[in-house]
């Protein structure tokens, strides 16, 4: 008995210390959680490099901003953006599931804005020789998402389905998803199997609320009602729900063959 109470309050403290956390950094009582979200901030959070300025350089990058509203304690929205050399404006592509139709949105935002007052950490960040033909890579990607109609909250498919679906099919982005992006994990019965969200490791996983995930990039995750829990060892870390990651930050280095700083 004595056991399994221990046991009980060590599972109990694993799902609470994360919350408490994420609480923590944004309380309900700062100015951000009591905006509309027609009145939030979406300004640049000043991440992206000036497209015109780099515009002789390749450039792709992923974000993360906690989602709106009660949310944003437990999940975030995660989107991509990609120039080709000599272009002068990136091209943003999220998953937004209100407004009805096709999910897929193109330039929903401003590149790098805040996410209805949530500022965002960059996840990925690549430039220039051999970054050209990624980008031709993560457009075609774009096209096969094989759920461009149908988007749910919880536990999937949405926003971070759409980019775990990029990051297998485009696996030179080298991308971590953080433990709370919830529906990086979605998959549905006929595809239980298959490449972890990094393209680097293993996956398996029904409806995105039970599995697990072994990767290059990802380390070591467990998936239980979609909250998921594990180690990364690349950049040494414990993946939690709510706070994604405690340890070394999970941002995607520069290309080793980048030709700009």
């Amino acid at each position: 008995m004595k056991r399994r109470t221990t046991l009980l309050l060590g599972l109990a403290m694993v799902l609470i210390l994360p919350f408490g956390i994420s609480l923590a950094q944004n309380p309900p009582g700062a100015p951000d959680a009591s905006q509309s979200w027609r009145t939030a901030p979406r300004h640049s959070a000043g991440l992206a490099p000036d497209p015109v300025a780099n515009a002789d350089t390749a450039i792709i990058e992923v974000y993360a901003a906690p989602t709106y509203s009660w949310r944003r304690y437990f999940a975030v929205h995660t989107w991509i953006i990609v120039k080709h050399s000599g272009e002068t404006a990136f091209t943003r592509y999220d998953v937004v599931g209100w407004g009805g139709g096709n999910v897929i949105r193109t330039n929903y935002a401003l590149p790098d804005g805040l996410w209805f007052g949530a500022q965002p950490q960059m996840l990925v960040d690549l430039r220039g020789k051999g970054v050209d033909a990624i980008i031709d890579d993560v457009k075609k990607a774009v096209q096969s998402y094989p759920y461009p109609q149908q988007y749910r909250s919880y536990p999937g498919p949405n926003s971070n389905t759409f980019i775990a679906h990029i990051g297998r099919e485009v696996p030179a982005l080298d991308l971590d998803m953080p433990a709370n992006a919830i529906g990086k994990d979605y998959r549905d019965i006929s595809n239980p199997v298959g490449l972890s969200p990094s393209g680097t490791g293993v996956q398996a996983n029904l409806f995105g609320v039970l599995g697990f995930t072994a990767g290059l990039e990802e380390g070591l995750e467990i998936n239980f009602l979609g909250l998921n829990f594990g180690i990364d060892f690349n950049r040494p870390a414990i993946r939690l729900p709510s706070i994604g990651r405690l340890g070394l930050p999970n941002t995607g280095s520069l290309a080793a063959n980048a030709d700009t700083p």
